[in-house]
């Protein structure tokens, strides 16, 4: 006969193990001790086992009727109740011990392995840091979408709105990854998108008139800094390659006979290495700080062309170019070193002498086509090699205050 909770709770304890059976193998076991636990006796594989189902009154008769339930759906699916648990014991002990911080060191191991730059890594450990304060301890599938929008929202406060994006899509990849392994149901990010304010994108201000330019590269000229300094912001317009593309450069990456500087993918934005043909003004300059700066070096071939003034094993600082800007009287709203590039590009584009697709190659602009990205350094290096050098040509006439030369038809 099926139990009553009135029966049960009048069950009285003996000098024996009393066993109630409420059907279906579900027994409630009354202990000499006076307490009363639930167990299910069942058979697999032709043996008799029991599952413990839990305590009474924490585990009261409709509960532990519904447990029955659902080991007896397992036994039909064929798994033994008592191995399931002991499965999902372990696995709840693991996501317990699985910690943010565990996963944070895991993803950031994993980053090391593939070999991301050092730079990614530098930002990606950043950035988890800022989270590990409110998140590092908990469980990493017991942290909701809540907790992790109030660590976005610290940085929405303080309008970092860029740097709480990308700690969204960080923390993203920290729980993709746990998911993958079984503790994580979901992403408590993915719920977010939208939630952050969204940061402006402000473009790099540059000067894009060739008079304006000239006078910029005539007050370059002029610089009265440190003549490496100089030398790489007459790199930067003459080249226009992504700041750090420069300030990390390499003198085992110029090749003078060839005339091409290749830099390599882990300093590249697309991570592809990318050619860059150098005009025989560049070549020049480079020849110049060659000879300037190679006592200076231990290594002279793989040493870094514009190194720290503190470390010749460091790059120059990453403000060292836009603070020689403003010390020539440039504002972060006129142009900035970035800046360069937009220069280059539209009065390239302008000129209407070159392929539009060669100047985005030039830029190192990553061709969305996988296909016609494999080809893109044959079907468009002899044009970059006389565009390189038109260039060259140019900057050299806006900076002696000649017109720029555009076509005859405008």
């Amino acid at each position: 006969m099926p139990l009553t909770d009135v029966a049960i709770r009048n069950a009285k304890a003996q000098d024996k193990v009393v066993k109630l059976s409420d059907g279906e193998g579900l027994q409630l076991w009354v202990m000499p001790t006076g307490s009363k636990l639930w167990r299910l006796a069942y058979r697999i594989d032709g043996k008799q086992k029991k599952l413990a189902i839990g305590p009474y009154p924490e585990i009261d008769l409709r509960t532990a009727r519904e447990r029955r339930d659902a080991a007896k759906k397992q036994l039909r699916d064929g798994k033994d109740p008592s191995a399931e648990k002991k499965v999902a014991k372990l696995t709840a002990a693991s996501a317990r011990g699985a910690t943010f911080n565990v996963r944070a060191d895991m993803l950031i191991e994993a980053k090391e392995k593939a070999n991301k730059a050092e730079r990614t890594l530098s930002k990606v450990r950043w950035l988890l840091g800022l989270a590990r304060p409110d998140l590092g301890r908990r469980p990493i599938g017991e942290i909701t979408s809540a907790e992790t929008l109030a660590v976005l929202r610290k940085l929405e406060k303080k309008n970092h709105l860029e740097t709480a994006k990308r700690l969204r899509s960080t923390l993203s990849e920290v729980f993709r990854a746990a998911i993958i392994d079984g503790l994580v149901v979901s992403d408590p990010t993915a719920a977010l998108r939208g939630a952050i304010q969204a940061p402006v994108t402000v473009s790099h201000a540059a000067l894009t008139k060739p008079k304006q330019l000239g006078q910029l590269l005539r007050a370059i000229d002029g610089f009265d800094g440190q003549p490496t300094t100089r030398t790489a912001l007459q790199l930067m317009a003459m080249l226009y390659p992504r700041p750090g593309e420069l300030r990390f450069a390499r003198w085992e990456e110029f090749d003078f006979q060839l005339k091409e500087w290749l830099i390599p993918a882990d300093r590249m934005k697309m991570r592809i290495e990318h050619y860059k043909p150098l005009p025989h003004q560049a070549i020049v300059l480079l020849e110049e700080l060659r000879d300037a700066t190679e006592p200076l070096r231990d290594d002279a071939q793989s040493a870094l062309l514009f190194p720290s003034m503190r470390s010749t094993k460091r790059p120059m600082s990453e403000n060292t170019l836009n603070a020689a800007l403003r010390r020539l009287g440039y504002a972060n709203e006129e142009h900035v070193a970035h800046g360069f590039r937009s220069s280059a590009s539209t009065l390239l584009n302008e000129s209407k002498l070159w392929h539009a697709d060669a100047v985005e190659r030039s830029l190192a602009h990553e061709e969305p086509n996988k296909v016609r990205r494999a080809y893109a350094r044959g079907e468009y290096w002899e044009e970059r090699v006389k565009m390189a050098q038109w260039w060259a040509d140019q900057v050299d006439l806006m900076r002696a205050g000649a017109k720029f030369h555009w076509p005859a038809e405008r």
